[in-house]
């Protein structure tokens, strides 16, 4: 094997062998790899999980031949930006709108805070990415944020879900 001699005049060990060039190679190439890694895995240290189950809403009994149906929700809190993600099915109508909603405490009705992306049909799918501001995010973790979901024919709310952690 022939090995060349590094340009390294403080060193009297300035050989450098072919496996040696090849595994510094490899770490450099790593490199890139190993930083992404610890980023995502950073990224992932600093999401914050909430998760709902989608009931029916509070009811008196004309309520009840309109309002049925079960879901489930989670939310990932990650700095200031809440995504909300979900699934409903077993209405009596179709879904007409969702929204995330604040609540004064929990399981108590509050004003809509933001709409969610919903699927028109008796089952389907729900979904939102928000910006939130200092306040609503001391709500959310407060138990004070909730997703409220309505159907044609309850069309004061059908399914609802606080969300927590």
């Amino acid at each position: 094997m022939r090995y060349t001699r590094l340009a390294c005049r403080s060193s009297a060990s300035a050989y450098a062998g072919p496996k040696r060039w090849g595994m510094m190679i490899t770490m450099l190439q790593l490199r890139p790899a190993m930083f992404f890694c610890l980023a995502a895995f950073a990224f992932a240290q600093g999401a914050t999980e909430f998760k709902t189950r989608l009931s029916p809403v509070a009811m008196d009994a004309a309520m009840r031949a309109t309002v049925a149906g079960s879901g489930s929700a989670s939310a990932r809190l990650t700095g200031s930006r809440l995504l909300v993600a979900g699934s409903f099915e077993g209405l009596l109508s179709p879904a007409t709108i969702a929204q995330v909603r604040r609540s004064p405490v929990t399981g108590v009705r509050g004003p809509a805070v933001f709409d969610l992306t919903i699927t028109k049909a008796a089952r389907g799918a729900i979904d939102g990415l928000f910006d939130l501001t200092p306040e609503q995010i001391e709500d959310l973790r407060q138990g004070r944020l909730y997703v409220q979901l309505h159907s044609e024919k309850a069309s004061d709310g059908n399914l609802w879900g606080w969300l927590l952690p």
